[in-house]
């Protein structure tokens, strides 16, 4: 076994583990270790003097809880800050707005020469951040997260600059949130208004219809279609009585008219009662009612009855008959009018009813519209009213921004630790990979480990025995001496 391979530390430390030979390790492979950490050192001073130092200034804005519940003011209005705030963001890091700040403050000049004016607005909105502090509250055993305050900053080479444009910053933010406070506010009220009154017109049209259905169609809505048509057949006997009666008054009238010799009425009365007899029994109406009137004549004739007074009966008689009879007719008309509009409305009924149930159903929908939206309105009233007074969800600035007295980046003392640390790690890493990749034999036991057999002897290095290097003095005149030697031959 050579000397290279049979290293000094068998004089040092004989045999042992993995870790007893860590020294012996790191110091054959000191090179390793010792370029990455120059290289790590090298990398961090460079870092530590080459980075641009940047400053950055913070304003801390807290988001203050209405005044007035969010039943009152409305709970959109008291929980959009979030979506306000995004809104801002948008607008104060727009491009319009950011050329405005630079050439106001006088930013990135040098690059503005070097770069297209996109790249440098891309770099200041990257340096603006607008970052939300995020609150855990407990309600009736939910969780909710809601945001309590926002940090907005401004990162630049310069700090007196960093800090105006953060002021500016701040201030845009909070004239923007008051403006769409009070516009949002404001179009709510009026978006939520003609909401109501397009509802209420479109409640009154439908009720209007409803009414004109219930007034067309009344009887059939009412349930009260029975059809009452009984006394058609009584009319139409009466009718053909009264006729009957007639007929036989203008036979006795023509009877009168034609004989002499006898008294007319009773002629008359005793023809209708032949006529009667002719017809009917001896005990029915029409022949009782005969006999009565021919008894009745008789006794007029002996009365000494004039003919003409009986034809004037007769003819007063047969006129009111057919006053009965047309107003029997009029009253037969009307009950069949009366038939026929009940059976419309019979067919009618189902169809009316199906388009109110269909109209009120809607009546409905439009009713509990309208409930919401006057809710609705009138929370943004209140909440107009309550932006009006401060009273609202408002911004307040706790913290302005300050000038920095301190580089925010880089920070040049984790740098500086972080390079030689982070070489040194990395020498290590490699030494320790080599020497397992290369497995030199170091120990006996590592021996062993090959063939299994146990050395017979170890032979130790000795320093004392080996030939030491003369130093460059004895170097140098030696060299002389050989040179004079062969020119002197």
């Amino acid at each position: 076994m050579s000397n290279a391979d049979w290293d000094d530390d068998e004089s040092e430390g004989g045999g042992g583990g993995f870790l007893a030979q860590i020294p012996a390790i790191l110091w054959h492979r000191k090179w390793l270790v010792i370029i990455p950490l120059l290289i790590g050192a090298f990398v961090a001073v460079a870092a530590v003097f080459l980075l641009p130092t940047t400053y950055r200034s913070t304003a801390v804005i807290l988001v203050q809880s209405p005044q007035l519940s969010g039943d009152v003011v409305g709970s959109d209005m008291a929980d959009s800050v979030d979506r306000r705030i995004a809104r801002i963001r948008e607008q104060i890091t727009s491009r319009p707005d950011l050329l405005a700040l630079m050439d106001k403050h006088g930013l990135y000049a040098g690059d503005r020469t070097r770069k297209p004016l996109s790249k440098v607005v891309e770099t200041m909105r990257k340096a603006i951040e607008l970052a939300p502090t995020v609150a855990t509250t407990a309600n009736n055993g939910s969780t909710k997260d809601s945001t309590i305050s926002f940090e907005l900053s401004f990162d630049y080479a310069r700090p007196a600059e960093a800090q105006a444009v953060a002021q500016d910053l701040t201030e845009r933010l909070l004239e923007l949130d008051a403006s769409q406070n009070s516009t949002q506010a404001t179009s709510a009220v009026q978006f939520l208004t003609d909401q109501a009154n397009s509802l209420q017109k479109q409640i009154s049209e439908v009720e209007g219809q409803m009414t004109s259905i219930s007034a067309s169609n009344g009887r059939a809505l009412a349930g009260n279609t029975t059809i009452m048509g009984g006394n058609s057949g009584g009319i139409e006997v009466q009718i053909a009585q009264l006729q009957r009666d007639n007929s036989l008054m203008m036979g006795q009238r023509q009877a009168m008219q034609s004989t002499d010799s006898r008294d007319p009425l009773v002629a008359a009365a005793e023809a209708q009662l032949t006529a009667a007899r002719a017809i009917y029994s001896d005990n029915h109406p029409d022949v009782v009612a005969a006999r009565q009137r021919l008894a009745e004549a008789k006794a007029h004739a002996q009365a000494g009855d004039t003919k003409q007074s009986t034809l004037q009966q007769l003819d007063q008689q047969i006129a009111f008959n057919n006053s009965q009879i047309a107003a029997l007719r009029v009253s037969k008309a009307a009950e069949s009018g009366q038939i026929a509009a009940s059976l419309n409305a019979q067919s009618r009924g189902p169809l009316a009813q199906q388009q109110l149930a269909q109209l009120q159903q809607r009546l409905t929908g439009l009713n509990t519209q309208f409930q919401s939206i006057s809710g609705r309105l009138i929370a943004a009233k209140a909440g107009v009213q309550a932006d009006a007074q401060q009273l609202g969800q408002k911004l307040t600035v706790v913290e302005p921004p300050i000038v920095p007295d301190s580089p925010h980046w880089p920070n040049r003392l984790l740098l500086g630790t972080l390079g030689p640390g982070g070489g040194l790690a990395l020498g290590l890493l490699l030494a320790l990979l080599v020497e397992m990749l290369i497995s030199p034999i170091r120990t006996p036991d590592a021996l062993f480990s090959f063939d299994h057999e146990t050395p017979l002897a170890v032979i130790p290095v000795l320093d004392a025995l080996l030939p030491k290097k003369p130093p460059a003095r004895a170097w140098r005149r030696i060299a002389m001496i050989g040179a004079r030697r062969r020119t002197e031959a």
